[in-house]
């Protein structure tokens, strides 16, 4: 029987950048580990950061990551929507580009995600705060597993 299960959590703040927050999501999701069979969804309530799916192996990446997002949506560039500060406008750029949202299948208790995969916040002010998200599974349960 498919069976859903949807939770609101809040992410700590973070600095500007992209953070590996796959620990988070998974220890506000214990239901996971009944998880047969299914697809976890996790979207972000805020227009300023973004989720994504990345290598979870070489710090450099994120680091790769940033500066070309920097060079997309650069801080200096001729923004018309500037009242919330230098910062705002490329970081809902950046966020449409890289997106609000990541799904995961989930086979056997575990997210299929690949050997060096991980779930990122990409914070893309400099000051963004607590972060919100929403985590929806889907799937087929088996009840009697820990």
């Amino acid at each position: 029987m498919t069976n859903w299960i949807q939770k609101e959590m809040t992410l700590p703040p973070f600095s500007r950048g992209c953070h590996l927050i796959t620990t988070h999501v998974l220890r506000e999701l214990p239901e996971l580990a009944q998880c047969q069979i299914g697809l976890l969804h996790v979207f972000i309530r805020h227009t300023s950061a973004s989720l994504t799916i990345n290598e979870n192996a070489d710090s450099d990446v994120t680091w790769d990551m940033n500066a070309a997002l920097d060079r997309l949506a650069p801080e200096n560039a001729a923004w018309r929507h500037t009242c919330e500060g230098p910062d705002d406008m490329p970081a809902h750029v950046k966020a449409s580009l890289m997106g609000s949202s990541v799904s995961i299948p989930v086979s056997q208790g575990q997210l299929l995600t690949g050997t060096w995969q991980g779930i990122y916040l990409c914070e893309h002010r400099n000051h963004g705060g607590r972060r919100h998200l929403v985590l929806t599974l889907q799937g087929e349960f088996d009840r009697g597993r820990n």
